[in-house]
């Protein structure tokens, strides 16, 4: 499994923990240095079962700068908001676990991180 993390974050450090705690076996990916191109962004979405605006972290500065929150949430406009997540990271929520059976979770609860392990 991989994580997406931002070591800054605290939701980021408590999956960790936990993950390691459980003695799981994961991969790090520091999505703000190794940032994750369009075609990625979609295949996680496909493994979250998720769009786009599902996972963007609308308060962050850059999108009130780009105005995230007037833009439109339907087919037409999914590409907009992925190349909004891949220009800028920081909007994509965080953390992100890609299960070994294909799956993945926004690990932001204890619970999340948990059902990722058990996949």
């Amino acid at each position: 499994m991989e994580i997406w993390i931002n070591p800054a974050c605290s939701k980021c450090r408590s999956a960790l923990t936990l993950l390691d705690a459980e003695g799981a076996d994961y991969t790090v990916r520091r999505y703000l240095e190794d940032v994750p191109g369009a075609g990625e962004i979609r295949e996680v979405l496909d493994r979250l079962g998720l769009e786009p605006w599902d996972i963007t972290r609308t308060q962050e500065p850059v999108a009130r700068e780009l105005g995230l929150k007037e833009w439109a949430r339907d087919a037409e406009s999914r590409g907009r908001w992925i190349a909004a997540l891949a220009e800028h990271p920081r909007l994509i929520q965080r953390p992100i676990i890609t299960a070994d059976d294909g799956t993945a979770v926004v690990a932001r609860t204890d619970e999340a991180v948990r059902d990722a392990l058990s996949r």
